[in-house]
């Protein structure tokens, strides 16, 4: 076992393509970070296998700012303290979908329940020509691919630096930011097929590299597209930036935490 660096800053995003959360402290489970992506819109006219609206659609989604109405019961689950000394540690207790409930601040400022009917609306204006929508909601993170994502600062700042601009890390939308020790860009990739212990108990199986789309493209404070962006990575690393991975061992996570690769 190494330490290979830190946790750099947590993030969660409530509501699939709308503006993310910076956490001071993560429940990472099964199903991924506590309370990240429970509600997405489905596009009923759009492809089976991805069938969510998203910022690929209308950029615009990015300007939405949804929150948790309920705060401290958002954070975690209840008794996740109280389960973990339980042994061999018991699996917390989620709360109901009460206690998860999403109020959304739009572009103009008007704040609206996730549910409500004039939210489903004003997304239908964004877009040019006719479309229908419903809402979902769900325990499992609707991820694209695995329930966590994770990039390197570097790798970030290796990328600004090779298209000439500085690069906002909201644009690729992870999970855990992280600084490790190399101070390389894409040393992540090294990560996949292995395991890395972030925090004190949590632990999460790297599969595989994390394949890129038009998101990052998209200015998450303007929602301007640099087309620039995307062409870069899908020429020079063959469409990949950061790493995703599935979570074996359920913990709270912090920034600062040491992030281990285990042997």
């Amino acid at each position: 076992m190494s330490v290979v660096g830190r946790v750099e800053s947590l993030w969660r995003y409530p509501v699939k393509s709308m503006r993310g959360e910076e956490l001071r402290e993560a429940f990472i489970g099964f199903s991924g970070v506590f309370g990240d992506r429970l509600y997405a819109f489905r596009n009923l006219g759009g492809p089976k296998g991805m069938p969510f609206l998203t910022g690929t659609k209308i950029g615009r989604m990015l300007l939405y700012h949804p929150r948790f109405r309920h705060a401290e019961r958002a954070a975690k689950p209840v008794n996740v303290a109280e389960a973990e000394k339980i042994a061999p540690g018991l699996n917390p207790l989620y709360p109901g979908p009460a206690d998860l409930v999403v109020d959304v601040e739009t572009p103009s400022g008007e704040v609206l329940a996730i549910d409500d009917p004039g939210l489903i609306r004003l997304l239908c204006n964004e877009v040019d020509g006719a479309i229908s929508l419903e809402l979902l909601r769900s325990d499992r993170a609707m991820t694209d691919c695995r329930p966590i994502s994770l990039i390197s600062n570097a790798t970030m700042r290796q990328l600004g630096e090779e298209i000439g601009t500085g690069l906002d890390k909201l644009r690729f939308r992870a999970n855990v930011y992280v600084d490790l020790d190399s101070g390389a860009g894409f040393r992540e990739d090294a990560f996949v097929g292995g395991k890395l212990q972030i925090g004190r108990k949590a632990v999460v199986a790297v599969l595989e590299r994390d394949l890129r789309c038009k998101m990052i493209s998209i200015d998450p404070d303007t929602a301007e597209a640099n087309p620039q962006i995307l062409r870069h990575v899908v020429k020079v690393y063959e469409n990949y930036a950061g790493v995703y991975g599935a979570v074996l061992v359920e913990g709270i996570v912090h920034p600062g935490d040491e992030i281990v690769e285990l042997t």
